[in-house]
């Protein structure tokens, strides 16, 4: 059995680097991408706090298509450019939303949604999925968040 939880006063800094320790271990010596982005899913939902949504949307031509994920049922598919997700798979950019209502067409798979973090792995230059977190409370990504997920990303791109 793995126990990979923190405390909830942990410092930003050492939650993420505690998280890319512990992707690490759990995906060592792993082949199968869908395996390890489910194992990883549910570690970001034991190491982030205040989540109601964290998983895994890959690319799949012009399109994300839904990952592992631990949270509510999700939208299945999203093109390119729309959402948060598909903005951030169009242009490889991370998305650090604060209130995901007055993004410009945001796709609301959970209504619970307040603010949003998509960030995309990349792979020999290309967008192969993003990992994208959900809160319930408005304002909860800080660029700490946005650092540390990316650090994650950057680690695990060639075991997804």
């Amino acid at each position: 059995m793995f126990d990979f939880s923190l405390p909830a006063d942990t410092p930003d800094e050492e939650r993420y680097r505690e998280l890319a320790n512990a992707a690490d271990a759990l995906t060592d010596g792993e082949s199968d991408a869908v395996a390890n982005m489910a194992n990883l899913a549910a570690l970001i939902w034991s190491f982030v706090p205040d989540l109601n949504w964290a998983g895994f949307y890959r690319v799949m031509g012009d399109e994300l298509v839904l990952g592992p994920f631990v949270g509510r049922p999700a939208c299945i598919r999203i093109p390119f450019g729309q959402g948060v997700c598909g903005t951030a798979a169009a242009s490889g950019e991370t998305q650090r939303i604060e209130d995901v209502h007055a993004f410009p067409g945001h796709i609301a798979c959970d209504g619970a949604s307040a603010s949003e973090l998509v960030v995309p792995v990349m792979r020999d230059g290309q967008v192969i999925a993003v990992i994208d977190l959900d809160s319930p409370h408005k304002a909860r990504f800080r660029e700490s968040d946005s650092r540390g997920i990316e650090a994650l990303a950057e680690r695990i791109a060639d075991r997804i």
